[in-house]
């Protein structure tokens, strides 16, 4: 159990003190006295992106993990990857303080192997160079719920998912006008304010929501390695939703998510391309909208819907002290036709046909002095796809699904995936789930078409398998699950140098080009726990075993580790709820040691953070809160030379209405 949650070099001590409670309270008297007590009905949780249809997670055999609205809330986080980093299985690396880049890698899969939606739109940019998405712009707000799915799922979801995928679900509007302002401020000047105003009626539901950031921040070069002045950052955003009820069976809906980010960072200026504090930043728009109709039939029992969804991603890059002010100009954009029809044969039976043409688009230019306004990379591909599902209930116990896709790419030609999974009740108590995945990658836009770019480039292929134990006592007061994955990758992409080397790819491509060359392996073990261990007090906790792995023979980097990927991972936190309206919560976060290069030469030694959080209702609609994170002001390192935040302190207000 030490080990699990708290291993590592650092703060010993303060871990040691909160295991002990920890354990102490897991064997406390009072949880066979609570499991006593008279049982409260509860609502099992609803999963949406594991199978594109709404589904009790009981019935789900993908691993999953939701992140309701109540536990954002209670968490207190402001970036969405740091509330995703709480979860089984999951890393996260940020270039230094809040809003830097931030990297997300699910079951050590690489960070642009994520996909990631906002109510089922594809945020992931087509203009960046591996088509990943950067969670540094992605502020928490009220959303409804976040879904992590771990394993590949290009079966119904396409290119890229083949670590996972991370859908963040906006909440849909109901009821009468409400709403809701909070504001909180801190260290580094950090000042943060978020609201929402929403309501519904038989025939129009709107929402908007919206929020503000800003915060002088630290250096983004660590003071350990020379760091002196301070990387700001600011952010604004919105998102909006609205339902139009046309008939009792006919529905049509609006979506859009906007948001305006500018971060400071440092950079390696000519000649020595030596990493100093400089006075560089970048400005990020992004744009994520969806219009669509949606038709029943049949009683209910044949849903179609058909939309349209899109997505502009915009980045500058600016260095006030150079002649050329822009150093990077970029834009991508996606736009995607689609019709899925769901049809519920009967209770036990449902089936899903999807179709989908997604066309992506980049511009890109890097101006120098030596050649300031350079001809922009600039071009497009599409993909074209099809793929069916259907899920069974044979008996009660049992829910099977079995999937297949197929993608037509403009470039590399096609590409079929497919999927299986099961959960089995075993008992009341007990869950046993098992799946198996294939994921692929198309190769980007910028690998394709740019200076380093290569035609013949072949779509990254992922294959995964993972199976687990889900274990209920006390009507679900006490939950423990336990999975073991599995997943090979091939063919994947990665850039090939031509500094010294003479070959005739590198005569072609001088400056070096991308080639289909890498080989990884991961596996390992997730747990969880949730305890309820007394009507007031309860306890969550995660751990993760992971092994990665180049398995590529005859590369220079064989049988190494993968970089930035810990080898073990582990989440804790316990709250309690005070009868006077108080609630604290003591969070541990612990990560492994890691390498930061793929030679295994650089070591990123493992950390434990730990946060104290309150919150006290002065009313049924009023709460004032507040928290402490880095309590222990532990220094650490998720990238190589790159700043992490120490302890700060931060406060806030929250009103409903």
């Amino acid at each position: 159990m030490s080990t699990m949650l708290f291993a590592g070099p650092t703060a010993r001590r303060a871990s040691s003190r909160l295991l002990a409670v920890t354990v102490s309270l897991l064997l406390h008297p009072a949880l066979a006295a609570t499991a006593a007590e008279s049982q409260a009905d509860t609502v099992e949780d609803v999963v949406v992106t594991a199978n594109r249809i709404e589904q009790q997670t009981s019935r789900v055999g993908d691993s999953v993990t939701l992140i309701s609205a109540n536990e954002q809330r209670r968490s207190q986080k402001t970036a969405v990857s740091d509330l995703v980093a709480m979860t089984p299985g999951v890393t996260m690396t940020r270039n230094g303080g809040i809003g830097a880049t931030s990297a997300l890698r699910i079951r050590g899969a690489e960070t642009d192997q994520t996909l990631v939606l906002i109510d089922g739109v594809k945020v992931n940019d087509p203009a960046q160079a591996s088509g990943g998405f950067n969670f540094g712009n992605l502020i928490a707000t009220e959303y409804s719920q976040i879904e992590v799915l771990r394993g590949p799922q290009s079966t119904l979801w396409g290119s890229q998912a083949i670590g996972g995928i991370v859908h963040i679900v906006t909440p849909v509007p109901e009821g009468p006008l409400s709403g809701s302002l909070a504001m909180e401020g801190g260290t580094h000047n950090t000042a943060f304010v978020r609201g929402y105003a929403q309501a519904g009626g038989d025939r129009f539901a709107w929402r908007v929501a919206g929020g503000y950031l800003t915060s002088d921040g630290i250096s983004a070069l660590s003071r350990e390695r020379g760091g002196r002045e301070q990387d700001g950052y600011r952010n604004v955003g919105f998102n909006a939703r609205g339902i139009l009820h046309i008939t009792d069976n006919v529905s049509a809906e609006v979506r859009s998510t906007w948001s305006d980010g500018r971060s400071e960072y440092d950079g390696f200026p000519a000649p020595l391309y030596i990493f100093v504090d400089t006075p560089e930043h970048d400005k990020t728009e992004e744009l994520a909208s969806y219009a669509g109709l949606n038709i029943t039939a049949f009683d209910g029992r044949l849903e179609n819907r058909i939309g349209f969804a899109y997505t502009e991603t915009d980045r500058q890059n600016f260095d006030p002290s150079s002649s050329v002010p822009i150093t990077f100009d970029s834009n991508g954009s996606n736009g995607r036709w689609e019709y899925q029809g769901t049809w519920r044969f009967s209770d036990r039976l449902t089936g899903i046909v999807g179709l989908e043409s997604e066309r992506s688009e980049m511009s890109s230019a890097s101006p120098t002095t030596f050649n300031p306004t350079p001809t922009p990379i600039a071009d497009d591909v599409q993909i074209d796809s099809v793929y069916g599902q259907v899920t069974a209930t044979p008996i009660d116990a049992v829910t099977v699904s079995l999937g297949v896709r197929h993608d037509d790419h403009d470039t590399f030609g096609s590409n079929t995936t497919n999927r299986a999974s099961i959960a089995w009740s075993a008992t009341s108590s007990t869950i046993l789930r098992a799946s198996y995945g294939e994921g692929f990658k198309a190769p980007t836009l910028y690998q394709l078409y740019s200076l380093y770019g290569n035609v013949n480039l072949e779509p990254e292929q992922a294959e995964s398998w993972d199976a687990g134990v889900e274990q209920r006592w006390f009507d679900s007061k006490l939950v423990l699950s336990a999975t073991y994955f599995d997943r090979d990758t091939d063919n994947m992409i990665d850039f090939v140098s031509c500094f010294g080397v003479s070959t005739p790819e590198c005569l072609a491509k001088p400056d070096g080009y991308y080639e289909n060359v890498q080989m990884t392996n991961a596996k390992g073990v997730e747990l969880a726990l949730t305890a309820q261990l007394t009507e007031r007090l309860a306890l969550s906790a995660n751990y993760t075993s992971m092994d990665t792995e180049n398995i590529a023979r005859g590369t220079r980097n064989f049988g190494r580790s993968l970089r930035r990927r810990p080898d073990e991972t582990a989440n804790a936190q316990l709250s309690y709820d005070w009868p006077v309206g108080l609630t604290t919560t003591v969070a541990v976060q612990h990560a492994g040691r890691s390498y930061e290069d793929s030679a295994n030469m650089e070591v990123l030694e493992g950390y434990t953070l730990v946060d104290f959080r309150a919150s006290y209702a002065v009313t049924d609609s009023f709460e004032i809160y507040g928290r402490v994170e880095n309590a222990f002001d532990d220094e650490y390192e998720t990238v190589y030379e790159y700043g992490t935040l120490g302890r700060t302190y931060y406060g806030g207000i929250r009103q409903r209405f």
